[in-house]
C-alpha cells in the first residue's frame, strides 16, 4: 500500500474518531453538556489525538528505519562485486536502488509481471527499464539484478508490514479513547499536553537538525584530515584539487575571494541600505514611504540566479569596458568587483528593512526632545536616532555580512572560478561555496580527499558565519538602549 494511503486512511479515521467522541461525551450525560468535565469538542480532539499520533509516529519512524535495515540485507549480496572491481560500495548500492525502481516501473508501463523479469536477459531488461523513464547509470550490471530483486521484496514486505502495524495502531487508539471517554475524562488537560507536546517537538526539530547537520560535517571533516594534512589545508596558498593524486588543497585563496567580494557587497550595501533606511523612517511622507518600501524589499524576493545573470550579461561587460581595459586592470568580464557590486545591490533591502525597524524603535520623544532644545532634524537624527540606533545597526550589517559570505549563484557568474591571492578588485576570482558546489558535482568519489574537501569547506564557511551570528547578537544585546 503506498504511504500516503496509509496516512490518508489514518487522517479519515482520525477525523471519525473526533465525531465518534465528541459524540460519546455528549451521549453519556443524556445530552447535557453542562456536566462534562470539558467541551465537547475536547473529547473528539482526544480520540482524534490517540488515533492518529501513535499511527503517524509509526510511519516516520519506519520510514527512517526501513532503509537502514534493507541496506543491511542487500550489502553482503554486493560484497563480491564491490571487492573484485574495487568500486564505491555507496555508488553500487545507488544502482542497485535504481535499477530495482527501474524494474518496477518497467512491470507498470511494460505490462510485465515480476516472473518475466527473471527471465528475459538483462540487456533486455536494461533497454525495457530506459524506455519506461528511468535513467541508468553505465555502471548498471548484470550482477546487480539479483540485488535489485531483494530490494524490491523487501521493500514490499516493508510496506506491507507498515500499512498493517500503522492501520492497526490507529484503529486500536481509536477503540481505546472511545472507551474511555465519559464526562469524568479530563479531555482538555489531556488535550492540551499533547499539544504542548507537539509544540516541543516542532521546537526541537530545528535544532535536531542543527545538530544533524553539525555532525555530518564534522564526521566527513574527520575522515578528510585523516586522508590530508590539517595545516596545508588552512595555510596552504595553493588550490589545485586533482583525483590523480598530488592534490594541493589550500584553503587561504578561497577565504580571500570570499572575503574580498563580501568586503566589496558591504561597502555598497553597508551606506546605500541605512541612508534608505534613514529617508524612509525620518524624511518620507506616508504615502511616499508605503510606496517606496514594497518596491525596495522587491530586490529581496528576486532569485540570485538573476542577479547572477543580470552580473554576467550587464554588469561584468561595463565594468570590463569602461574601467578595467581602460585602466589596465584586466579583460574578463567576471571579477571581484561585478561580483561584489551586484551582491551589494542583492543585500540592500536586507540592511534597509532590518535598519528602518531599528531606527523606528527609537522613542519618538527622544526626537522631540533633541528638537525641543534647537537642534534641527538632521542633527536630532546625527547626534539621538542613529547613536540609540547604532547596535541594532551593526547587527544588521553583520548579518548581512553573514548572508554575504553564503552567496554562491551571483559569485559563480560574476567573479568566475579562479581560486588566486589577487588585490586586482578586475581579475575573477572564486569562494568558498563555489568551490564546495564544483568538488561535489559530477561522478564523485566519496572516499577521495577532493571529494570530503568540501565538507571541510563546509565547517569553515559554517564557523565563519556563526561568529557572524553571534558577534551580531552579542552586539545587540550588550549595547542596546532599553526604552520605557
Amino acid at each position: 500500500m503506498p504511504l500516503i494511503w496509509i496516512i490518508a486512511i489514518i487522517a479519515a479515521l482520525a477525523i471519525v474518531g473526533f465525531f465518534a467522541g465528541r459524540h460519546r461525551a455528549i451521549a453519556s450525560v443524556q445530552g447535557d453538556t453542562r456536566a462534562l468535565h470539558s467541551l465537547p469538542a475536547y473529547y473528539g480532539y482526544n480520540v482524534a489525538l490517540f488515533t492518529a499520533i501513535p499511527a503517524l509516529a509509526l510511519v516516520i519512524i519506519w520510514a527512517i528505519a526501513q532503509p537502514m535495515v534493507i541496506q543491511r540485507q542487500i550489502t553482503p549480496m554486493i560484497a563480491p562485486t564491490v571487492a573484485a572491481e574495487n568500486l564505491n560500495e555507496s555508488l553500487v548500492m545507488s544502482d542497485v536502488r535504481r535499477l530495482a525502481g527501474g524494474i518496477d516501473t518497467a512491470i507498470a508501463a511494460e505490462n510485465l509481471t515480476p516472473a518475466d523479469v527473471t527471465t528475459i536477459s538483462f540487456d533486455d531488461l536494461r533497454s525495457r527499464v530506459s524506455a519506461s523513464g528511468v535513467a541508468l547509470g553505465t555502471g548498471v550490471q548484470a550482477g546487480f539484478l539479483e540485488p535489485a530483486q531483494r530490494y524490491r521484496s523487501l521493500q514490499a514486505t516493508g510496506a506491507m508490514w507498515l500499512a498493517i502495524v500503522a492501520l492497526g495502531a490507529a484503529v486500536g487508539g481509536l477503540a481505546f479513547s472511545l472507551s474511555r471517554t465519559n464526562a469524568r475524562l479530563w479531555a482538555r488537560n489531556t488535550v492540551e499536553r499533547a499539544v504542548i507536546g507537539l509544540l516541543i517537538l516542532a521546537a526541537s526539530i530545528a535544532i535536531l537538525t542543527t545538530v544533524g547537520i553539525v555532525m555530518s560535517l564534522v564526521i566527513e571533516t574527520s575522515r578528510f584530515f585523516d586522508q590530508y594534512d590539517w595545516r596545508a589545508f588552512f595555510f596552504g596558498l595553493t588550490w589545485s584539487p586533482n583525483f590523480h593524486g598530488n592534490s594541493q588543497l589550500g584553503i587561504l585563496p578561497l577565504l580571500w575571494g570570499t572575503l574580498y567580494i563580501s568586503f566589496i557587497a558591504l561597502l555598497l550595501a553597508a551606506p546605500v541600505g541605512l541612508m534608505s533606511a534613514i529617508y524612509l523612517s525620518e524624511y518620507a511622507s506616508p504615502k511616499i514611504r508605503a510606496t517606496a518600501k514594497p518596491l525596495l524589499e522587491i530586490l529581496a524576493g528576486i532569485p540570485t540566479i538573476v542577479y547572477g545573470l543580470f552580473a554576467l550579461m550587464t554588469v561584468g561587460p561595463l565594468l570590463r569596458d569602461y574601467f578595467a581595459q581602460p585602466l589596465g586592470l584586466g579583460d574578463s568580464s567576471s571579477s571581484v568587483m561585478t561580483a561584489g557590486l551586484v551582491m551589494g545591490i542583492m543585500l540592500i533591502p536586507f540592511v534597509s528593512s532590518l535598519s528602518d525597524d531599528i531606527i523606528n524603535a527609537v522613542p519618538q520623544s527622544m526626537r522631540d526632545g533633541s528638537l525641543a532644545i534647537g537642534a534641527t532634524q538632521s542633527e536630532t537624527i546625527r547626534q539621538v536616532v542613529i547613536p540609540a540606533a547604532l547596535p541594532g545597526i551593526v547587527g544588521a550589517i553583520l548579518l548581512a555580512a553573514s548572508r554575504a559570505v553564503g552567496e554562491t549563484m551571483i559569485v559563480v557568474l560574476g567573479a568566475g572560478a579562479a581560486a588566486r591571492l589577487d588585490l586586482n578588485p578586475f581579475e575573477a576570482m572564486t569562494t568558498v561555496t563555489v568551490k564546495i558546489v564544483s568538488q561535489l558535482t559530477g561522478d564523485t568519489d566519496f572516499s577521495a580527499p577532493e571529494t570530503l574537501v568540501a565538507f571541510a569547506l563546509g565547517l569553515t564557511l559554517f564557523v565563519i558565519t556563526l561568529g557572524l551570528n553571534v558577534l551580531a547578537l552579542f552586539i545587540v544585546r550588550r549595547y542596546r538602549e532599553q526604552y520605557e
